[in-house]
């Protein structure tokens, strides 16, 4: 019997139908689109409108597209992933009600949070337990609702981040195809460059945390730039030198969309040209843990079964990787 290896099978994604321009934004702060887009390459972002409609809500619709798109019965999941730095709710999971939700009443499910890393190591955990044969399909989300936690007021964050969600079903494949290697890494000292102040056992709520905006996103651009310029060209590189990749037989660059710089830098490292690097962030600007699949809902019908993936990102901690996966199918 062959070695079971873990592969994508399925895609599916969703993002707002609300679209907020960087024109739209230099009504709201300092801001012009020139400078937004010189400096992060994004054009505008989806922000999810409505009241009472959180991540799940996201997840769901992206759940239910890889569901309908793949023609698959929801009670044949053995498991539901749920990568998100912005859950519903503190204590209760956001993967469990997505679960209920969708109809995967025989999955068990749970929350991952790595910051904008969070999917890629939801990719390793859904591979790992694929690997060992007792799960056949892993239903693995990557959603964000950024917006509930991004102060509109403070233009070093609100130009950068988005909502969306995107959703990878995983299965056993015995080609040698799928997820190959995989190079994670962390470091605490992101803690003190890219967070959020209150909400936590630390500092919970009170009125001064929430009169002193202390519930959004902080982030120190210049210092987490240079980390993840850094941080994600490593291991992009190591990912390609262990498993004897070159700028020829790597397909794509399937890199986490947090700023166009980052994803130059990476790619040029790796050496790859740039119809190689798979790119949305003028659309989305940076979704978190939604970025990598929404990647691959936007360019499915670009791979190629047997297709070499290098999936990268950088995420707050601080958490960054590397993936190589085999591409596993073609697109119908």
């Amino acid at each position: 019997m062959n070695k079971i290896t873990a592969a994508i099978t399925a895609v599916g994604g969703y993002v707002p139908d609300y679209v907020l321009s960087n024109t739209i934004l230099e009504t709201m702060v300092d801001t012009n689109d020139e400078w937004i887009t010189t400096r992060t390459g994004i054009k505008e972002r989806r922000i999810l409108k409505g009241e009472g409609k959180g991540t799940s809500y996201l997840a769901i619709k992206a759940a239910q597209d890889l569901l309908r798109k793949g023609n698959i019965d929801p009670k044949e999941i053995d498991l539901v992933l749920m990568a998100t730095t912005t859950p519903d709710m503190p204590v209760a999971s956001t993967g469990v009600f997505v679960a209920s939700q969708i109809g995967a009443v025989n999955a068990f499910a749970y929350d991952l949070q790595a910051a904008c890393s969070s999917f890629l190591y939801g990719m390793s955990t859904a591979s790992a337990y694929i690997e060992t044969g007792r799960y056949k399909k892993i239903l693995l989300i990557g959603a964000d609702k950024m917006s509930s936690i991004i102060d509109y007021t403070d233009r070093a964050t609100c130009i950068i981040f988005g909502d969306g969600a995107g959703a990878v079903l995983f299965e056993p494949n015995y080609e040698g195809l799928g997820f190959q290697d995989e190079f994670l890494r962390s470091d605490g000292i992101g803690r003190d460059y890219l967070k959020i102040d209150a909400g936590g056992s630390i500092l919970p709520p009170s009125k001064e945390t929430v009169e002193n905006r202390q519930h959004y996103v902080f982030q120190d651009g210049k210092t987490v730039f240079k980390y993840a310029v850094k941080g994600m060209a490593d291991v992009s590189e190591m990912i390609m030198q262990r498993n004897n990749l070159t700028k020829e037989n790597v397909d794509w660059l399937v890199a986490h969309q947090a700023n166009k710089r980052i994803l130059d830098a990476t790619a040029g490292r790796m050496e790859l040209d740039e119809a190689k690097v798979l790119m949305n962030i003028e659309k989305y600007g940076n979704t978190t843990s939604a970025t990598l699949p929404l990647l691959l809902f936007d360019f499915e019908k670009k791979l190629k079964k047997g297709d070499n993936l290098i999936f990268a990102a950088f995420g707050g901690g601080f958490t960054w990787g590397s993936i190589y996966l085999k591409w596993a199918y073609d697109t119908k």
